[in-house]
């Protein structure tokens, strides 16, 4: 796993609310793909708003730790696996044409491991949207 974070997730009831309050405060040119999810670039990693994570809406916190191909989310998922972490969901296709899995670590906090293919990497694992 490079050493790197380039999302952030926060679980939130009302997504049109959030996004307000984030643009509220200066945060600018959200892209909103649908009703549950919407993302503000942020410097080289990603700020997202889900009312869906984990399955329970807000409020919650997830890590993201994007790659390079799709052969390495299982790869980083093992890792996490050996390493003394629980495989929170197994890797697997997802609706937005990428693939994804999550593992937790030992005190409990979620890291989303994502291909997606509509996501740029730098050389230096920064992300784009």
């Amino acid at each position: 796993m490079e050493q790197r974070v380039t999302a952030i997730t926060l679980g939130v009831s009302d997504l049109a609310r959030a996004r307000a309050f984030y643009e509220a405060m200066g945060w600018s040119d959200a892209r909103q793909p649908d009703d549950e999810v919407c993302f503000f670039q942020a410097g080289g990693m990603v700020l997202a708003l889900w009312t869906a994570l984990g399955g329970h809406g807000a409020p919650g916190i997830e890590l993201a730790h994007n790659v390079r191909s799709p052969e390495q989310v299982s790869a980083v998922l093992e890792d996490a696996r050996r390493a003394g972490g629980r495989i929170a969901r197994p890797a697997e296709r997802a609706p937005w044409g990428g693939l994804t899995g999550a593992f937790a670590d030992p005190d409990g906090y979620v890291w989303e491991v994502a291909h997606n293919p509509d996501w740029t990497l730098d050389e230096s694992g920064a992300v784009s949207l």
